[in-house]
């Protein structure tokens, strides 16, 4: 029941008392809710022992007489916490309510605490000594006790000792049996050693032997107690046999009984339970009910709600009907509620069709409950549920019901064949229409002696009368479940089928028929009727008193056989009739030219279809063996006209680079897994002076050619994809265990990441990041890949406003026909994946979602652990419940419930990727509108090198002088010609499509304009070539601005000043602030189309490019005309082209001057991104100072 309120409140009382009154052990929870005051609760008074929790909520009465209660057991706590649990025990105004507990003689909590809140008129709540009641290993026993009450509470009795009592009385003092014992005595009847109690001894106890106990700590045994109940079978060993033990016991709470009561299962392991064990079923062995285990596969059965894969679910329904159709025993319940056939908008589930009701026809036996709110209108009975036999009640609903019909307005029950209700009480109100309640026998139907029916509101019998709403004449003793002959419990006459008849067809009749005991059989067909006399006693053919065509022995049959084989002879019997109609056998030498005909005709027949048979045969294999010479042909061929089979898909042109082991230097090991390990690393390419750094991924020795197909899969996936938000493959090493080759990045993951700078993180930065992962998962949608494993550990930090997507190893690409993928088993990550992927191992694009919801929470919780603390077991029903992650305190309402539509059950209510990176495109131009955090101006990862991971990649030697991958792999050829160099070793990936490719296009040509404008105006360490070269350029200036602050994109907006270079090296250990303070927030632009003469990059189209045709052909190692020479410093992870290198200025205002604020331009461009503009930064107000300062 818990704190709902009570289905029949007129009945609640007598409900109550139905259920406890003379009980002495509860096998459940006693649970006490909802009486009001001045009601008698003596019914209470005989209970000694609760198995479960007992709760005391809602009632506005007095008193409880629980004064016998010895000990709560706790097997089920109320909110898994408490075993006992007073609530809200008054009336609104707080005057009248429970004064007084009166338990005095609980001396036993097993498992569980105490909570007792919100009762203003309760008294000594306070003077019980709780931790004496508590076992010595209860682990569980919280304790939380209000003293506010309203009104004065007297004084525990002088003689109680230390004010300990349960009322004012003497007899009301608390009875200690724990904390008044000697030493090791954990429960005594005195303060003597010798006053101790048996260790099985729980609550107390009158003597030292183990039959002397108050209560049982484990097992009651005829009075006894015992550690456990008698085993049903024994060991002998003297004859290594395995015998039944005459005297064991199956246990049934913490009793030990010779069986199992009535409607509980016995188990072969010796306990009485409502639900088999797996791969075991329920049989039938005499009056007796047990588990037995399967020898093969347990046969399929049908579930209802509360059980397997209908565990949660509410009510039947359109989407879950189907399940029950043919079944004639569920195992389960069954509740239809107003959503069942209204429907429920929240779920998209339409309503329910009422003739799909026809699935519980052949419904017999229920092992739950059947509760039904809502019917359809069409219907005056519930005939669905015509042949329903049984309602078990091992779950009632709410805990006490096992049939409840209410608000309904059916006439009748049409429950004609319900034998039994074995528990449970039968509550019927509200049914302004219903008759036939008081002639159903509902005494025989019980069969526990607790049980009743309780029914109000019903249509009343006299008024049912009137309106001729009675039984069948021939029902007898007037019992019936509704009206006509159909629905008698029995008949006073005889019973045809289900129909009651006040005679049988034995003399008379179309249909003849016989009697056995009070039910009508019909005679044979072949069964002669007869006139005046009986026509059979049989159903049988040999049962009729005379045959209708013909008789051969005992039997009459419709013709004498002819050619028939009987008994497994292989000899045809053939038979004629004489002039009796007697069957006589033919004589030996009789010639059957008839016959004769006939098998000649059937053979030839047979013939027949044998050789049309095999001209089919034939004819087919003459047309494969056709096909296959065509096939044969047309691949032989020069040239087809058409692909036979054309998909529309683009080829994937991504190249794979084969490295050498002996170009690659393992430095350090950065993790390890169960496959394999990845290092730190180097590589050297053969004949050239670089050095590159990588992480090397290396699969352990003898690993299985599943884990090798699985790694070069994740090559093959990291090869194809080309955006500058997701890593891609450098290479891979073909050695006796296969190596990944990737670019390393010099920040480590996201989730460390945030978590070592959380308190110099602002809210710009956040929604940077969840743009470009968003952009990211955009892509692989785009190239149809699933990753499957989006997670804030698989992002990783190219520099702080930077960050790519990783770990393809779950990602998997989807073919041109396909929209999911269907995972086969293994390992996954259970905590961020969609309920479907949970459930079905489904994963889609909109999987991903769910994915990249719990990857933002991870970012605006600063890297907390999503559901931390609940075991991955539970979370499906978790999520099944309506749980999700919390909102985290730095978020807006709008952020959250972005997460919370990515965490939608319908996968397609979800939002696709591309909404999501508009939605955090639009938030990322006013960021602290949408992401609160304190000091936020004044936060920003101005010197992100403190990062531990990264501090670490410059500790050894080999990590000096480097050059970065991308600026290895893909040289800035448009920066300096409009020729691709020779040594350029990077290809374009064939998933562009053609849109970008334009897209590329414009940008290139903004790109080149842009560039020409700004570098015109340097003038100092520049040498004189490029002077002239950047001074040609005649680009279009753009009036002074705030550098398109509210950009489209705003965390891609430096993309315009790059005219080739995807990727760029980080900032360096010891550099200046003003140094970092121009990284651009993305240095990353989209590869380009096939727009220029060698295919790759599109050629120059202004002065500015167009000056530098002459330049050499490596210009990745050139300086740009706009920066000095490089330093002494170590060039690892560094880019020169972003970079003012000069020496800070010992005047505090000119070194921010020089370094941030850029230099007066007739277009006032800088090289500062929208997503980093100083406002963003917090910078402002320290350039405004420094102005002061000078």
């Amino acid at each position: 029941m818990k704190l709902q309120h009570p289905s029949s409140p007129e009945n609640h009382y007598a409900t109550l008392r139905r259920l406890y009154e003379h009980c002495q052990v509860v096998q459940g929870n006693l649970e006490i809710t909802h009486l009001p005051a001045n009601v008698d609760t003596s019914f209470l008074k005989d209970i000694r022992e609760v198995q479960g929790h007992v709760l005391i909520a809602k009632n506005h009465v007095r008193h409880l007489q629980l004064e016998n209660l010895l000990i709560i057991r706790g097997t089920q706590l109320y909110e898994e916490k408490y075993a006992l649990a007073v609530l809200d025990n008054a009336d609104p105004s707080g005057h009248v309510g429970l004064q007084k507990l009166g338990m005095s003689k609980l001396t036993e909590i097993l498992k569980g605490g105490v909570i007792i809140d919100r009762n203003p008129q309760l008294c000594f709540q306070e003077t019980i000594n709780w931790e004496a009641i508590f076992h010595k290993y209860n682990l569980h026993n919280a304790t939380e006790i209000s003293s506010h009450r309203l009104r004065m509470c007297p004084d525990c009795s002088k003689i109680c000792p230390n004010n300990h009592c349960w009322g004012e009385t003497k007899e009301s003092c608390q009875t200690l049996t724990s904390t008044i014992c000697a030493s090791s005595c954990p429960r005594c009847k005195g303060e003597r050693p010798t006053d101790c109690c048996h260790e099985q001894c729980a609550a107390g106890c009158t003597g030292p032997k183990h039959s002397d106990c108050l209560a049982c700590l484990n097992f009651n045994h005829s009075g006894i107690c015992e550690l456990h109940c008698p085993f049903l079978t024994h060991y002998r060993p003297d004859t290594y046999e395995s015998m039944i033990n005459p005297d064991g016991r199956y246990t049934f709470g913490a009793t030990c009984v010779t069986e199992c009561p009535y409607n509980y299962l016995a188990a072969e392991l010796g306990s009485c339970t409502l639900v088999c064990p797996p791969n075991s079923q329920e049989v039938s062995v005499g009056t007796m009910q047990k588990c037995e285990k399967c020898n093969n596969p347990c046969p399929e059965v049908c579930y209802g709600l509360g059980n397997e894969f209908l565990k949660g679910v509410r009510a039947v329904d359109a989407s879950n009907i189907h399940h029950f159709a043919g079944c004639t025993k569920i195992f389960g319940s069954l509740a239809f509620l107003p959503e069942s056939f209204a429907g429920d908008p929240s779920t998209n589930t339409p309503p329910l069709n009422p003739e799909h009701l026809k699935a519980f026809e052949n419904l017999k036996d229920l092992t739950g409950f059947l509760y039904i709110e809502s019917w359809p209108g069409s219907f005056s009975d519930l005939s669905p549920f015509q042949n329903l036999q049984v309602i078990r009640g091992r779950a009632l609903y709410n805990g006490i019901y096992s049939l409840t019909l209410q608000n309904l307005n059916i006439t009748s029950l049409g429950l004609r064949s319900l034998q039994e209700i074995s528990s449970g009480m039968v509550l019927i109100h509200h049914n302004p229409n219903l008759c036939f309640i008081q002639n159903v026998p509902w005494g025989d139907i019980f069969r526990k002696p607790r049980q009743t029916l309780f029914q109000n509101d019903n249509k009343p019998a006299e008024q049912c009368e009137r309106q001729n709403q009675v039984c069948f004449p021939l029902c007898s003793k007037g019992y019936c479940w509704g009206p006509g002959a159909t629905q008698c419990v029995s008949c006073s006459g005889f019973l045809r089928g289900k129909e009651c008849v006040e005679s049988c067809n034995v003399l008379d009749g179309d249909t003849r028929e016989y009697v056995n005991g009070t039910q009508c059989f019909s005679c044979h067909p072949e069964c002669m009727p007869q006139n005046g006399t009986e026509t059979c006693y049989g159903s049988e053919a040999d049962q009729c008193v005379a045959c209708a065509h013909y008789k051969d022995g005992p039997f009459c049959m419709e013709r004498c056989p002819s050619g028939v084989k009987v008994d497994g002879s292989f000899v045809p019997i053939w038979k004629y009739p004489d002039e009796q109609g007697i069957c006589q056998s033919c004589s030996v030498n009789c010639t059957h030219l008839q016959a004769t005909s006939i098998i000649a005709g059937v053979v030839g027949a047979a013939l027949a279809l044998v050789l049309l048979l095999l001209i089919i045969i034939c004819i087919n294999r003459r047309k494969q063996q056709e096909r296959k010479h065509t096939m044969r042909r047309l691949l032989q061929e020069t040239e087809l006209v058409e692909p036979l089979t054309p998909s529309g898909a683009l080829p994937n042109q991504a190249q794979m680079r084969i490295l050498k082991e002996t170009e690659l230097k393992k430095v350090k090991v950065l993790g390890s897994g169960a496959f394999g390990t990845v290092y730190k690393g180097v590589w050297i390419p053969d004949g050239e002076c670089v050095k590159i750094p990588v992480a090397i991924k290396v699969l352990r020795e003898n690993t299985s050619p599943k884990a090798n197909k699985e790694i070069l899969d994740e090559a093959y996936v990291m090869a194809g994809v080309g955006s500058p938000y997701v890593s891609r493959l450098l290479g891979i090493c073909l050695t006796s265990t296969v190596q990944l080759v990737t670019q390393l990045m010099p920040y480590g993951c996201l989730l460390d990441y945030v978590r070592e700078n959380k308190d110099r993180i602002g809210s710009q930065d956040l929604l940077n990041w969840c743009v470009q992962i968003a952009k990211g998962m955009s892509y692989l949608e785009d190239v149809r890949l699933v990753h499957r494993d989006l997670a804030a550990r698989n992002v990783l930090v190219k520099s702080p406003n930077h960050v790519k997507i990783t770990d393809f190893g779950l990602a998997r690409l989807l073919d041109i026909d396909e929209t999911e993928y269907h995972a086969d088993g293994g390992k996954v990550p259970i905590k961020w994946m969609a309920l479907e992927s949970i459930l079905r191992r489904r994963f889609t694009h909109q999987s991903d979602v769910w994915s990249y919801g719990v990857t933002v929470w991870e970012l605006m919780t600063f890297g907390a652990k999503p559901y931390d603390g609940i075991p991955a077991r539970e979370i499906p029903d978790l999520l099944e419940k309506g749980e999700r992650l919390p909102q985290p305190p730095i978020c807006t309402i709008d952020v959250y419930m972005i997460m919370v539509k990515c965490w939608m059950i319908d996968s397609e209510c979800r939002p696709k990727f591309r909404e999501l990176v508009t939605e955090f495109t639009r938030m990322a131009r006013d960021p602290q509108r949408f992401v609160v955090i304190q000091n936020d101006d004044k936060m920003g990862l101005v010197s992100p090198i403190d990062s531990t991971f990264y501090r670490t990649l410059l500790e050894e030697e080999d990590m000096q002088d480097l050059v970065d991958a991308e600026e290895y792999l893909v040289p800035h050829q448009g920066f300096f010609s409009g020729e691709a160099s020779a040594d350029y070793r990077s290809r374009i990936p064939s998933t562009r499509s053609a849109t970008e490719t334009q897209m590329d296009a414009e940008e290139t040509e903004e790109s080149a304009q842009y560039l020409g404008s700004s570098f015109s105006k340097e003038s100092d360490g520049v040498p004189d070539l490029l002077k002239e070269e950047c001074a040609a350029s005649k680009a279009p200036q753009k009036e002074p601005g705030t550098l398109q602050r509210y950009s489209e994109d705003p965390t891609s907006f430096f993309l315009l000043f790059l005219s080739a270079a995807e990727y760029v090296n980080q900032p360096e250990n010891g550099l200046p602030f003003s140094k970092n303070l121009q990284s651009p927030g993305s240095t990353l632009g989209k590869p380009k189309g096939h727009l220029g003469k060698n295919g790759l990059i599109k050629e120059p189209n202004n002065a500015y490019q167009s000056g530098f045709t002459h330049v050499v052909g490596n210009p990745e190692y050139l300086t740009p005309c706009t920066l000095p020479v490089a330093g002494p410093l170590p060039q690892a992870f560094d880019n020169l082209y972003y970079w003012n290198q000069e020496t800070p200025k010992s005047n505090p205002a000119e070194f921010f001057t020089a370094s941030i604020v850029p230099a007066t331009t007739t277009n006032s461009f800088t090289t500062t991104p929208t997503a980093e503009n100083l406002e963003y930064l917090g910078l402002a107000e320290s350039i405004t100072r420094a102005k002061e300062f000078a």
